[in-house]
């Protein structure tokens, strides 16, 4: 048989090692599934939001019906992951679920609206779309989460650490090509999240020289000489020069073209989809299933607390005595393994020291019973004086036959029948 070839997934997996890559694997990584009913669209909602949470997201997850969240949690630790995000339908509507792994805590948002990226996309006049955008993590940026209450806290805690951090002195700025923009509405409570691509755009120069610097082949068929391309005073509106709001002024040279160290640039942003407005409804201390520390809708009293911490001891109790009893019966058991293997060994050896007696004794007996022969045929010597007959003193010890043995009756040949 020949040797199993390793699969597709199998190839592409690049193992990571913590001595040769510690920032990516000290990085945030995450897990984005769904859960609930079938959707029309929540399949693709995952789908693009993976492409947010990239590259140290599981973008090609294979998540199956029989898959629980304990399976997710046991491999998340090997994968170095610390977030889930779960999108789930129910017949209420979608909620977004954002856990920290392995201990929580757990946030649950109510979806009100949505839009796909591949719709965002198609509105757009321009669109800027490319592989590049997706090789490094987006920039977070948070708006009105000062406000009273520590749910707000949390809430940005929790967003800021699923991305990586940056630091300000040694950050490239060529590797920031993304953002991820939250605002929260302190009206209506909800949050906005918004996905876009970063374009930086030199200012201050005109289409003709804009479009030479950035290595695009000009149109000059409206021109009498490459001069009047030159001189032509025309500055395109669209890239929004004349907002100086949008004006920045570089610290550093960047890799796209035109964009130099200590010179003005414009900021652009394209939005890359989906758009998302969330409501947050419960924040739960564990994962999924510990103590709730605030619900939007439901106000529990002192009393109800107590009442339902109480039950909540007695069953993390309850737990815990299963899981010692299983303990103790797992340990009994490789007890009565071990005592059984012991039993087994000790048989064998009793065995084996009995056939090797057994061997011993046979050939005492054997010695044994030569050497009588060897005095009975030198006391024939002695008393008549003649050698005896070498039949008279033969060795028929073990029921071995000797040399001289003629049977009594010879065996008859079977004829074979004619028919």
């Amino acid at each position: 048989m020949g040797r199993h070839k390793k699969g597709r997934c199998a190839r592409k997996n690049k193992q990571i090692s913590l001595d040769e890559n510690p920032d990516i694997v000290k990085a945030p990584h995450s897990f984005v599934i769904h859960r609930g009913l079938p959707g029309e669209h929540i399949g693709e909602l995952t789908k693009d939001f993976r492409k947010i949470m990239e590259p140290f997201t599981a973008l090609s997850l294979k998540e199956r019906k029989r898959n629980t969240i304990k399976d997710f949690v046991s491999v998340a630790s090997t994968l170095h992951v610390t977030h889930m995000c779960m999108f789930t339908r129910t017949e209420q509507g979608m909620y977004f679920k954002l856990c920290r792994l392995p201990r929580g805590p757990t946030l649950s948002f109510k979806i009100h609206s949505f839009s796909l990226a591949r719709d965002i996309i198609s509105m757009l006049k321009k669109q800027l779309v490319y592989e590049e955008l997706f090789k490094n993590s987006p920039l977070v940026v948070l708006n009105n989460f000062s406000g009273e209450g520590m749910h707000l806290k949390l809430i940005a805690s929790m967003f800021q650490n699923m991305f990586p951090t940056i630091n300000l002195r040694t950050v490239n700025l060529s590797s920031i090509r993304r953002c991820v923009c939250l605002n929260y509405n302190p009206s209506s409570k909800t949050i906005d999240l918004r996905h876009y691509a970063i374009r930086i755009i030199p200012v201050g120069l005109s289409r003709g020289v804009k479009k030479l610097v950035q290595a695009k082949i000009p149109n000059l068929s409206k021109c009498d000489d490459f001069s009047d391309f030159l001189t032509k005073e025309v500055v395109s509106e669209s890239e929004a020069e004349d907002d100086t709001e949008t004006h920045v002024t570089l610290p550093q040279k960047l890799s796209s073209r035109g964009n130099y160290a200590r010179n003005k640039s414009a900021i652009r942003l394209f939005e890359l989809g989906p758009r998302l407005t969330l409501e947050l409804i419960k924040v739960e201390d564990g994962l999924m299933d510990g103590e709730v520390l605030y619900h939007e809708y439901i106000q529990k009293s002192e009393e109800e607390q107590l009442l339902i911490k109480k039950k909540r001891d007695e069953k993390k109790k309850l737990k815990e005595k299963r899981k010692k009893i299983q303990e103790q019966n797992k340990e009994r058991k490789e007890l009565l393994k071990k005592e059984h293997k012991e039993k087994s060994l000790k048989g064998m050896r009793k065995k084996t020291e009995n056939e090797t007696l057994l061997r011993k004794y046979a050939k005492e007996s054997v010695e044994q019973s030569n050497l009588e022969q060897d005095n009975d045929a030198q006391y024939y010597r002695d008393e008549v004086g003649e050698e005896p007959d070498k039949d008279l003193f033969e060795s028929k010890a073990g029921g071995k036959r000797t040399k001289t043995f003629q049977p009594k009756y010879k065996t008859k040949k079977q004829k074979l029948s004619k028919s």
